[in-house]
């Protein structure tokens, strides 16, 4: 029969024809629908159920407690740790003053500490595909939230240097793992909506960092009582991890249990050959370069501005902070949710939307920043306005390409993928792009000063003239300029991304079907074991 010669051929081409408000067919033969097309055989009557069925099958019902219990403790972890990156940068001027630092040496603050983030992911990386998650999560909890506290303690800049790095090292342990334990408790779009969650937190974590580093200052009167507030949450998310966080075994929702490990140089050499796990891991690359760059400088930025538009301006630089991080509160929340939602939304027609998203999502923000950075000086609210937007379309990708690395790579080796995309994206992107905008700064200043001669140190009981505060802003401003081209650059690898995506990511399944390496906007393929599902 016609039908029955389709199912023998390797391979069945479905073209993409939605059906339209068609009542429920309730025979074996069951009608593919456009919002998993990569998942047929899981909708067969014939799949195994068990308690979490409903998540392994792509839907968003009947979640069993132990895993909502689970995404809630990750999510809480998440939070503290954009919280504690970024409560520094709150009170950044205040650390300058104290330890009479410049914008060199402020920028190198977060450039060790995400060195150091980097360079030790891929250790927790090769232990999280091998050894218990939980106890790993646990003590890298503890020691980051050990060294910050110990670090608010130092007189001298270089110690303090030297604890900010130690304060990487615990935070690699969390970051490489945790979306893996998210990978084995769901599959599908659920999955999708638990990573768009989970990344929820660093959003309102950076937001709230903000806020509460600002606060702390205002209440406390010393800057130090601000990196005080996390270690106190780092403990009760130690608590939360080793008893009440689920540790499901590797590969379990696509129950691939039996999938057994490799070594770790063969791990590396099947994601150096797997296009979309590279072209997008660069594509990530620049929004964290981006991200650390604006995230670092944009409020001491911000206050610049305001003096250059009211040279009697007398505002707190606590408020330009908490505004900061309000705006980026707000925008992550709004763009992690509509990237994700996107993603879900276009899969039905294009299965490769994901990094379609994420390159469209960066190639708008890139003149939203530039014209912020532009108008920062002649009308504060028109840039607040264009930094939101920005930060909107910048935050897109973050769940989404959380999302192409768990499944254009196979569960034995996630972690390790999730530590190389850590290593690559910050050791290219975050860990220098502080020190580098600061370094070019000050560099500018000599080309920009009436002198000729670099900004000293700032100095908490000497007042910068208007000249002094107009050679910094512009230098800062000039350097920023840079975030915009790197933009348009992660753009294009995120399109370069689109090309490879469909292909990687039935061949990271476990299926043999040998698809081209590029694909078609409105085909999507089916394997053998799928279309004989489908059919029976």
């Amino acid at each position: 029969m016609p039908a029955q010669k389709l199912v023998d051929k390797h391979c069945l081409r479905i073209l993409n024809m939605e059906p339209r408000n068609i009542p429920t067919n309730n025979s074996h033969h069951q009608l593919m629908t456009g919002e998993d097309v990569d998942s047929v055989a899981s909708t067969d009557s014939s799949y195994p159920s068990d308690p979490s069925s409903a998540a392994k099958n792509g839907r968003f019902t009947c979640l069993t407690r132990r895993q909502i219990v689970t995404v809630a403790v990750l999510c809480f972890v998440n939070l503290i740790n954009y919280m504690d990156r970024f409560t520094i940068a709150a009170v950044l001027e205040q650390v300058k003053k104290y330890y009479g630092a410049n914008n060199s040496s402020a920028g190198l603050l977060q450039t060790a500490f995400v060195f150091s983030y980097m360079i030790f992911a891929p250790a927790f990386g090769y232990l999280g595909d091998r050894y218990s998650r939980r106890w790993i999560m646990a003590g890298g909890v503890f020691m980051w939230s050990l060294t910050t506290l110990v670090g608010s303690y130092m007189e001298n800049f270089h110690a303090f240097l030297f604890f900010r790095a130690l304060v990487g090292i615990g935070e690699a342990s969390y970051s490489t793992i945790a979306p893996t334990i998210i990978s084995d408790l769901f599959v599908k779009n659920v999955r999708s909506r638990m990573l768009a969650i989970f990344y929820f937190a660093i959003p309102v974590g950076s937001g709230l960092g903000y806020i509460i580093g600002s606060e702390t200052y205002k209440i406390a009167g010393q800057w130090q009582y601000a990196l005080r507030v996390t270690p106190v949450m780092g403990v009760i998310a130690v608590l939360l991890i080793i008893f009440l966080m689920q540790d499901p075994a590797r590969g379990e929702s696509e129950g691939r249990t039996h999938d057994t490990t490799t070594s770790w140089f063969e791990d590396i050499r099947a994601l150096f050959k797997n296009y979309s796990f590279m072209l997008s891991t660069l594509g990530f690359t620049c929004v964290t370069f981006v991200t650390g760059a604006l995230a670092w400088w944009g409020p001491n930025f911000l206050v610049l501005g305001l003096k250059l538009q009211n040279e009697n301006y007398e505002g707190s630089d606590d408020n330009v902070a908490n505004i900061f991080g309000v705006i980026t509160m707000i925008a992550g929340i709004t763009g992690v949710s509509l990237g994700s939602y996107l993603a879900q939304r276009f899969r039905a027609r294009w299965p490769n939307a994901d990094p379609l998203v994420c390159a469209y999502g960066l190639l708008a923000s890139a003149p939203l920043v530039f014209l912020a950075t532009v108008t920062a000086k002649h009308n504060i609210s028109v840039c607040y306005l264009l930094i939101f937007f920005g930060e909107v379309f910048l935050n897109l990708n973050w769940s989404i390409v959380a999302d192409m690395i768990l499944y254009v790579v196979v569960p034995t080796r996630r972690s390790t993928a999730e530590a190389f995309n850590i290593l690559f994206s910050h050791a290219l992107g975050d860990a220098g792009s502080p020190y580098l905008i600061g370094v070019i700064s000050v560099a500018l200043q000599a080309a920009l000063s009436p002198t000729g001669a670099i900004l000293p140190p700032s100095d908490a009981n000497q007042p910068k003239s208007r000249e002094e505060i107009e050679v910094e802003f512009l230098s800062l401003q000039y350097a920023l300029f840079i975030t915009c081209f790197v933009e348009v650059i992660g753009g294009l690898l995120f399109l370069l991304t689109a090309v490879y995506i469909v292909h990687d990511k039935i061949k990271a399944s476990g299926d043999d079907c040998e698809q081209p390496r590029h694909i078609y906007a409105d085909q999507t393929y089916l394997t053998h074991e799928q279309s004989q599902n489908l059919v029976t």
